[in-house]
């Protein structure tokens, strides 16, 4: 801390490893109560830090995390923005990037941290990740610049000594301690002996006073398909062009590419004349370029747009959003390809 101020933090728990303990007398998991969190993590009081917790009833799984899930968590940082510093959000790690994406676009105006964590093992446990975690996102949810302002105003995800921003993260590992990797950009932060900030990539209001706003408006007619060698005509014909859908993630090779065959370029095409279909490269890490190969351009050509360096979990989210406030096709088109929240 920079001042002499009490920090405030809210702590938002969803539901997830991070919250549980084993009941002594069945050893099955069981939530504890975050009001106690003190006694579980007393770390944390050598902060001095004001910390209030919040806890979903019932909590969530992440595996069950819905889109209304997205909306109450808004809802409760707008309700309590005026009164904490920060928030920190426990979560399931299964659909962690995917929340954090969507909260990102649903907060506007965002100037305060909003840090999601979870561990890998329940807080109680010997070798928990989770005290590490969280006492690392408390800390780092209460830091502030020189000039006072909080130091990172993000929507991030703080995770085995790395917070990075939210719209950037895909869970990377389902057993090991470093569950998540932002493979297309630089962590925002690394945690040592010192936490050390990566302040040129950390994205700042141009105004700090602006009262935050939260659009709920989510559309989330999206469908996800995913080519692979073999794939039939009647599974991309009923992906892409299905009556339910108004737009269609296509994950493809490399740096943009598909099969050229003509039915399946014929498919494409037609279901690009009345549907947003964009482009996330399967790779873990690199951008979609649709210039470079002929297979690529064909798909630019058949009227796909570009998701650049897009996690799935990020162009889920923002098609969600830009979806649900433009009615227009074209104007989604052109929105999803401008950087809006740094996930570009």
């Amino acid at each position: 801390m920079t001042n002499n101020r009490k920090a405030s933090l809210l702590l938002i728990y969803t539901g997830g490893t991070i919250g549980m303990k084993v009941n002594p007398e069945d050893g099955t998991l069981h939530p504890f109560d975050f009001s106690q969190i003190l006694d579980e993590v007393p770390e944390l009081g050598k902060f001095a830090y004001r910390l209030d917790s919040f806890s979903f009833d019932p909590i969530i799984d992440s595996s069950d995390v819905e889109p209304a899930i997205w909306q109450d968590l808004a809802r409760i940082i707008k309700d309590n923005y005026d009164s904490y510093d920060g928030f920190v959000v426990l979560h399931g790690t299964d659909t962690m990037a995917y929340s954090a994406s969507a909260l990102s676009f649903i907060l506007e105006n965002l100037a305060k941290p909003v840090i999601f964590t979870g561990s890998q093992l329940p807080i109680g446990e010997a070798r928990t990740d989770g005290k590490e975690n969280l006492i690392s996102a408390v800390e780092i949810a209460a830091s502030l610049d020189v000039q006072g302002h909080p130091r990172v105003p993000e929507v991030c995800i703080f995770f085995d000594n790395k917070l990075m921003r939210g719209n950037r993260t895909t869970k990377y590992s389902s057993d090991n301690f470093n569950a998540f990797s932002s493979p297309n950009l630089a962590p925002l932060a690394e945690a040592g002996i010192t936490i050390r900030y990566n302040d040129g990539i950390i994205r700042k209001p141009s105004e700090w006073n602006v009262p935050l706003k939260i659009n709920l408006n989510l559309d989330t007619r999206v469908g996800i398909l995913k080519i692979h060698p073999g794939i039939t005509p009647e599974v991309v014909g009923d992906v892409l062009c299905g009556n339910s859908t108004r737009a269609v993630i296509l994950e493809t090779y490399g740096s943009g590419n598909a099969p050229s065959k003509s039915w399946f370029l014929d498919v494409v095409h037609r279901a690009a004349q009345s549907k947003i279909l964009l482009n996330v490269t399967q790779c873990f890490s690199g951008a979609v370029d649709m210039g470079i190969y002929s297979n690529g351009k064909a798909l630019q050509n058949a009227g796909v747009v570009s998701g650049q360096d897009l996690t799935t979990e990020s162009a889920l989210a923002k098609l969600f959003h830009l979806m649900g406030n433009c009615s227009d096709n074209k104007e989604v088109k052109r929105l999803i390809q401008e950087n809006l929240r740094g996930e570009i």
